[in-house]
């Protein structure tokens, strides 16, 4: 019997794999609501995060899976090969973890490495449900996401490579480092349309080139000391987990100076309910030997926003005179 979707889709895909789509776009139109709402220059900020998920995640999605190196299921709404709530999630990552970032007393050449342990966090609970949400349609299995590997000889975590953690680090660290310098630019011209229009793409395709270079080798597995497939994999994911975490407990200890308000909305909301969607998924597939990880990786990045947000609000709490 035909179902809903033989109709309006050539190649039908799974109820469960549109509804974690729409949760994804959902969010991601509501951190646009708030880009338009709290920016002062809404249509740059905007034009920044076209070029992060057009000219540079989309573009390196994309050619990993033309690479080999993985594959996609069919998403609601597609960008070549990559389902658009990859480079959504990524940027959006980006865009409200520099908006928590504008309210610590932290510098900024410490933001790109933190926003790539928040981007990791989310990832611990979003790729190993991904691959383990496999059905059978247009004649073969597949999963949400695929990765192409054989898990005996190549250093895994749950049949997902290690070094997939770390990459989300350094798409976070160069995506975030370019923009932040675009960013700096932009208001050193003081604000002249021309840079605004300019930076955005000029920043985003510096982050591919650097994305694309020998030092994401070297930050991923240290190419050419040690090579892809090795223990250096798991020396360079202790240090992407690490290093944040040291800046984070010794540069920051909880100090912010600016209180949160409800303009800040999205940086609670978007991370929550993506762990809350991964952790609900896990359950409803009995993916058990995954619920550990899931449930940590929530936790951790859980915990870390409601202690923010409860010690800016001690901080900032007005007190009667």
């Amino acid at each position: 019997m035909k179902t809903f979707f033989d109709y309006i889709f050539v190649e039908p895909f799974p109820m469960i794999w549109m509804i974690q789509d729409i949760i994804a776009l959902g969010l991601s139109v509501f951190v646009l609501v708030y880009i338009i709402k709290r920016e002062k220059r809404p249509a740059i900020l905007i034009l920044e995060a076209f070029c992060f998920i057009f000219l540079y995640a989309s573009i390196y999605e994309n050619a990993a899976c033309v690479m080999g190196l993985y594959s996609y299921g069919r998403s609601l709404v597609m960008i070549g090969y990559v389902p658009a709530s990859v480079p959504l999630i990524e940027v959006c990552i980006m865009i409200i973890g520099i908006w928590f970032l504008e309210k610590t007393s932290l510098p900024k050449w410490t933001w790109p490495p933190i926003i790539g342990l928040f981007g990791m966090l989310q990832d611990f609970s979003l790729d190993p449900l991904a691959i383990r949400q496999v059905f059978h349609m247009a004649g073969v299995n597949s999963g949400r996401w695929n990765w192409l590997i054989n898990p005996a000889t190549t250093p895994n975590i749950l049949n997902i490579p290690v070094y997939n953690f770390p990459g989300w680090m350094l798409i976070m660290l160069f995506g975030t480092t370019c923009a932040l310098i675009g960013r700096w630019w932009y208001q050193r011209s003081g604000y002249k349309p021309v840079v605004g229009i300019l930076y955005p793409f000029l920043s985003m395709i510096a982050a591919l080139l650097l994305m694309i270079s020998p030092l994401s080798s070297f930050l991923l597995w240290l190419q050419p000391i040690f090579s892809k497939g090795s223990f250096s994999e798991w020396i360079m994911l202790a240090f992407h987990l690490i290093f944040p975490t040291l800046l984070l407990i010794f540069l920051w200890r909880g100090k912010m100076k600016a209180p949160f308000t409800r303009d800040d909305l999205p940086i609670f909301v978007f991370p929550i309910v993506l762990h809350l969607s991964d952790i609900a998924f896990t359950l409803i597939g009995g993916y058990t030997e995954i619920l550990w990880i899931v449930l940590l990786a929530s936790a951790l990045q859980i915990g870390f926003l409601a202690f923010a947000y409860f010690n800016n609000r001690k901080r900032f709490q007005i007190i009667p005179a």
